[in-house]
Formats: C-alpha cells, sequence, structure tokens
C-alpha cells in the first residue's frame, strides 16, 4: 500500500498520508472479506488508470477497489471455494505468488509448490513474507537476515505454517489466477537461480543440492 501511495504522490496526485488513510476504510470490501480490519492490501487492483487532478485520494482507491470487484467475478469465488479457500486466503495465496516471481511461465509452478506444502502441513517459508513482517516494524535494507527469519510475527512463514493473515501485496491477474489453478506438479520447493528464474524440486535433498549452487 505505501508503495501504491508513494507512486501516485511521485506523479503529482495526492499526499501519502491521506492516501494511506483512504486504504483504511475496510467497509469497500466487507462483502467479501469480513476479516480485515486494518487497510485494503491485496484489493487494490494493479492496472492502468486515467485520473483526473481534482480526484481525491478516497476516489482512487475506491477505483481500484471497484477494479479488484470486476475481476473477482463469481466463477473466481466458486474456484476459490472448491479448493476449500476463502477470498481473504486466495488474494493472500496470489500475493505470495506475485511476489515470488515476476515469470508468466512460473507462477503457476509457484502455486502447486504451496498448494503442496499446504497439504502437508510444512511452512511455507517464503521469502517475501519476511521481508514484508519486517517492513511492518522498521526499514528493510534489502538483505534477509537471520534475525529477521527469527521474527515474531504472524506474518513469517519460516515461523508459522499455513498462510499468513493477509496479504503482502496486491496481485494482477495472472497471480490470482495462478493461485485459483496451479501446476498439476509435485514440486515442494524452488530456488532462485540468480537470473529471475528459478529451479524447482520435489525432493529436499534436491533442493539442498539447487541452493548450494546458486544461493552459495
Amino acid at each position: 500500500m505505501d508503495e501504491i501511495a508513494e507512486r501516485f504522490v511521485a506523479q503529482g496526485f495526492g499526499t501519502r498520508e491521506k492516501f494511506l488513510e483512504a486504504m483504511k476504510h475496510t467497509a469497500l470490501i466487507n462483502d467479501w472479506d469480513a476479516l480485515a480490519e486494518d487497510n485494503l492490501e491485496g484489493y487494490l487492483f494493479p492496472d492502468t488508470y486515467f485520473v483526473t487532478r481534482d480526484m481525491s485520494e478516497q476516489q482512487m482507491v475506491e477505483a481500484m477497489v471497484a477494479n479488484f470487484q470486476k475481476v473477482w467475478t463469481p466463477e473466481r469465488l466458486k474456484r476459490a471455494e472448491e479448493l476449500d479457500l476463502t477470498t481473504r486466503e486466495a488474494i493472500t495465496l496470489a500475493s505470495l505468488i506475485e511476489k515470488e516471481t515476476a515469470l508468466a511461465s512460473e507462477r503457476s509452478l509457484v502455486s502447486a509448490v504451496f498448494h503442496n506444502r499446504l497439504r502437508r502441513n510444512l511452512k511455507l517459508a517464503c521469502d517475501p513474507t519476511v521481508i514484508y513482517a519486517v517492513r511492518l516494524v522498521k526499514e528493510f535494507d534489502g538483505v534477509i537476515n537471520r534475525s529477521d527469519l527469527e521474527l515474531d510475527s504472524p506474518y513469517n512463514t519460516y515461523l508459522y505454517p499455513g498462510l499468513p493473515p493477509g496479504p503482502i501485496a496486491n496481485p494482477g491477474l495472472e497471480s490470482i489466477d495462478a493461485a485459483l489453478y496451479p501446476a498439476k506438479a509435485d514440486y515442494l520447493y524452488f530456488v532462485s537461480t540468480n537470473d529471475g528464474r528459478h529451479l524447482f524440486s520435489t525432493s529436499y535433498r534436491d533442493h539442498t543440492q539447487a541452493v548450494a549452487q546458486y544461493q552459495r
């Protein structure tokens, strides 16, 4: 949310404080997510928006939420329910996928890993959730330290099993659909190959070898 506010302000629209205040109006999403008590994280749909100088911060935020409403069709809601996911859980999962990979070809594979780990009650161990948790309490310096992995936060998926309590970003349509339609794969792990891609593994042994190759 803060990045969205900063993007608008950088283009000469509104103030950061008023945007963040507008992003607390969870009444806009009560019909889909009654658990959203604090903010609209996850429901500010990323898209190209045409705005005028006389639009208020609240109106711009409402436009993003309205766009999400158009995307979250009855068909997608039904698919989430088939996966035994609430809207909040589906969008939370999509936000993890959004932050893990920028490659369209990988999104359904990342989704498969997370779905497989959730079914086995394995911790998701998702680095972007740690970064989000850190940013809630201090400035993130760009490096995940061991102390960050031990940060006691419900968003830290290295500490707590299952999905974090809410979205960590505002996912686009490709990530939302990836969350709803994971690839049919047995992968449980993936690691960055440092070129924007990831190597996926089904066994911990193969994963540790991949980590040794690409991350050390």
